[in-house]
């Protein structure tokens, strides 16, 4: 008998944006199914109608694209197993409601809303289940030619799950290891319901998989509670050969205190939750996204791979490929990894920098034409290569300084705005200004601007051969003052490649300036 092949599926909700832990589902899935030579499945489940929102599909396409997350086959990318929107499959789910409605293994229920209620108040911690499901409104209790009148006459009803007692259920998952429950502690699930003609996740979720063939299954941790109802609905159908074998991923943790990361930790800590920026029709609020925070693809993938698995050795930076040839599923973590979106941003810096200025200029023009600057390509890729490594400060919360190299494009421009700015003032009272313009340093200047002048070829070689000399024939150390007068603090590159990219007429001008104003 030949190996099975290895087929796994991504199927989130569109009931919002996609969640960065959804994305890291659907890494980890991506990632065992290139290491095997199989394919994943883009699914879309959308039975929950009531939760549907408009756009939410086609932002978590454009979000794995982005990713460069790719798959062989499903919603819009096509495939032998579809349809593979769940809310087009209606047909198909109501045969397998019906055949286990035939076996006895389903029963209708026909319970109100109010009527559960009242029964939630009656009977502490209430569970539709073995011992309570006799007390209830269901063809179980109604009989066969009642039940069969109620469906006829429109009467809304549910399909149920008939889960027996005293066995027990073992799930076999490639993390945690065997997780065995006793049935007793499942309730009797609802699997279909007639005011909506649709089937519940749990059982489109266990036809779609046998259908399309799926040979693993790996998910978050929260669904972990669903695996044994999963696996008694699979032995109901008699699919017990072709069940997958599961894979129930760790948490994704608050950056601080204990819990699941939330939106709210994102909006509190100022990082992204979602992989693009995200515009609630509904309510008008816009979410920020990883991709308009400045981040690049690949640091996100690197990041997100980290967060619960380790390959075991002292490497971290991994493109794609490295980490479908190093990833194994069952090092993966059993405790919830903490989010730690300060890595997450060192990530990034190590991508970026990594990259060659060309390739930040289409993002670094943006911002540029956005403050009125109009600029080549040469230029800002200049600029970038000369201030990329550069470090800035930044306040957290708490209003504590820190220091990083820059990590974003959009870091660059606080930075660099002398490039293509002249100094409008020159603050007094700035630290290295007051420390570096002196009663005698405009003569100095005056000196300094003498020899510029007489440069015809006005490049970082010839500023230092003509200045260097002349400043240790005088005994001056011009570089700060000269750096006050280009940028008026004490930011900046190298003097020489400074000048040179200002031009003559520029820097010259600028001296002037700060002569006259200091």
């Amino acid at each position: 008998m030949s190996e099975r092949r290895v087929r796994v599926r991504f199927a989130p909700s569109p009931t919002g944006p996609l969640h960065i832990g959804g994305v890291r589902t659907a890494l980890y899935n991506y990632l065992f199914a290139r290491q095997r030579g199989g394919d994943m499945v883009f699914r879309i489940e959308d039975t929950d109608s009531n939760r549907f929102v408009p756009g939410a599909e086609e932002y978590i396409i454009e979000s794995f694209k982005w990713l460069g997350i790719t798959f062989d086959e499903g919603v819009s990318f096509g495939g032998k197993y579809g349809p593979y929107r769940q809310s087009e499959r209606r047909d198909i789910y109501r045969k397998y409601v019906q055949q286990l409605l035939d076996a006895g293994k389903a029963y209708i229920a026909f319970d109100t809303p109010e009527e559960l209620d009242r029964k939630r108040q009656e009977v502490e911690n209430f569970q539709y289940d073995a011992t309570t499901r006799l007390t209830m409104r269901n063809s179980l209790t109604l009989g066969e030619e009642e039940t069969e009148r109620l469906v006829a006459q429109g009467e809304q009803y549910v399909v149920r799950f008939r889960i027996e007692p005293d066995e027990k259920v073992t799930v076999h998952d490639m993390i945690r290891g065997e997780v065995v429950v006793m049935s007793d502690i499942l309730d009797d699930k609802v699997l279909y319901k007639s005011a909506d003609d649709l089937p519940t996740y749990h059982l489109a979720n266990i036809v779609d998989d046998h259908l399309m063939e799926i040979s693993h299954v790996i998910r978050g941790e929260e669904w972990l509670p669903s695996a044994p109802l999963h696996v008694l609905l699979y032995k109901a159908f008699g699919w017990e050969d072709t069940m997958p074998q599961f894979a129930h991923l760790p948490l994704l943790l608050k950056p601080v205190g204990n819990g699941k990361l939330s939106k709210r930790d994102g909006d509190k800590l100022g990082f992204p939750v979602f992989p693009l920026q995200w515009h609630d029709a509904q309510s008008g609020q816009i979410s920020s996204g990883y991709r308009e925070k400045g981040y690049l693809p690949e640091a996100v993938i690197n990041f997100l791979a980290l967060l619960g698995w380790n390959p075991g050795t002292e490497q971290e930076l991994f493109t794609l490929n490295e980490l479908v040839k190093a990833f194994d599923i069952e090092k993966c973590s059993k405790a919830g990894a903490r989010f730690d979106y300060i890595k997450g941003i060192w990530f990034n810096q190590q991508y970026l920098v990594r990259r060659p200025a060309e390739e930040w200029v289409p993002e670094f023009d943006k911002i540029l034409r956005a403050e009125g600057i109009i600029s080549t390509p040469e230029k800002e890729a200049q600029v970038v290569e000369m201030m990329k490594m550069k470090v800035i400060e930044y306040k957290d919360n708490n209003n504590i300084v820190h220091k990083r190299n820059i990590s974003f494009v959009a870091d660059l421009w606080p930075l660099c705005r002398f490039f293509f700015q002249a100094p409008k003032e020159y603050d007094p009272q700035d630290k290295f200004v007051r420390k570096n313009w002196k009663e005698d340093t405009a003569d100095m200047m005056r000196g300094l601007m003498e020899k510029l002048s007489l440069i015809d070829d006005f490049t970082v070689d010839n500023i230092r051969t003509t200045i260097e000399p002349w400043a240790e024939e005088q005994g001056y150390r011009p570089w700060n003052a000269w750096r006050v007068a280009l940028v008026g603090t004490g930011q900046g590159p190298d003097m020489y490649e400074l000048s040179a990219f200002l031009g003559k007429q520029e820097t010259i001008n600028r001296i002037e300036s700060a002569i006259a104003a200091l």
